[in-house]
């Protein structure tokens, strides 16, 4: 247990950041005891935090009660070893109704995905997230993907205002991100975390590292976590060899094969955690599964993760 503030919690790249999949059982509905297991074996394994229902949680498909069912065992099974960190989205005040259900629950901080449907405008989203912001106590990351894309100065802004303590960037335009993390870092007194949040974000980390941003999420250690310990090992160390020799064989072959389908970042991932021999059901619409020989080429690339992992022994 700690009392730390969340931002110097997750500041430190001690593992990945966890990003477990929702469970259901056979009837569809919420399978909590196969979710806490699935929790179990990340936290178990060494992830620095849980963002539980988040984008690879399905957050989109889950009643406000699920949500709040979900965060709550999340924060149970951790019992305060990691912060949990809980996602908040859609309009404002439906955000504002997940983020209180998440501070009910015990949940440490906040992430902030993109307003519903909307393309707003600068002076809008700043409003959103700083309401979100002061609708609880707890910490909140604003993640930058969609609909909610922000200018250097609306970033800036965001720093500036109380509560909001990072920006995860699923964007990928890395001049943007260059130009936001140098504004910051020139207008706002003190640390402000930044994340990679690009779907199998591993990908980019050598690129991300390079401005400076180190912290990121993985997908690829909810069913393959001894791979994704040792690419952030190797990444954190300076261990070039191990991270190319590991996006080569199992990271850009995986980012291929997750291509071949919409939703892939999520149902893909999900497959994986069935393969590794925990029952966590399938997506719910409007995702879809992945095809029979997608799983089978899924099976054969974890297979060859294993069998690099043994070539550094």
């Amino acid at each position: 247990m700690t009392s730390a503030p969340l931002a110097a919690r997750l500041s430190i790249p001690s593992g990945p950041l966890f990003f477990p999949v929702t469970a259901y059982g056979p009837d569809g509905a919420v399978d909590l005891d196969a979710y806490r297991a699935h929790l179990r074996r990340g936290v178990e394994a060494g992830a620095a935090a849980v963002f539980a229902c988040c984008g690879t949680g399905e957050f989109h498909a889950l009643t406000p009660e699920e949500f709040q069912a979900c965060v709550r065992a999340a924060v149970e099974v951790t019992a305060g070893r990691v912060p949990v960190i809980a996602g908040a989205g859609y309009g404002t005040a439906l955000a504002v109704r997940y983020a209180k259900l998440a501070e009910e629950a015990g949940a440490d901080g906040l992430l902030a995905m993109p307003p519903y449907l909307v393309v707003a405008g600068q002076e809008g989203l700043l409003r959103h997230y700083t309401e979100l912001a002061g609708a609880t106590s707890l910490d909140l990351i604003v993640y930058q993907r969609d609909n909610a894309v922000f200018t250097p100065e609306t970033v800036v802004s965001l720093a500036r205002a109380e509560g909001i303590i990072g920006f995860k960037d699923g964007l990928g335009d890395l001049d943007l991100m260059q130009r936001i993390v140098s504004a910051v870092r020139s207008e706002v007194p003190g640390d402000f975390l930044y994340f990679n949040g690009l779907p199998t974000a591993e990908l980019t980390g050598l690129a991300y590292r390079g401005i400076g941003i180190t912290l990121y999420s993985s997908a690829v250690f909810c069913f393959a976590p001894e791979l994704a310990l040792a690419f952030h090992k190797a990444l954190n160390s300076g261990d070039d060899a191990t991270v190319n020799r590991l996006l080569d064989g199992f990271y850009r072959p995986f980012v291929e094969l997750r291509a071949q389908g919409r939703g892939y970042a999520v149902s893909l991932v999900k497959a994986g955690v069935r393969l590794r021999g925990l029952d966590v059901g399938e997506v719910r619409p409007p995702l879809h599964e992945p095809s029979d020989d997608h799983v089978k080429q899924l099976a054969r690339l974890i297979e060859r993760g294993e069998a690099l992992l043994q070539e550094d022994m």
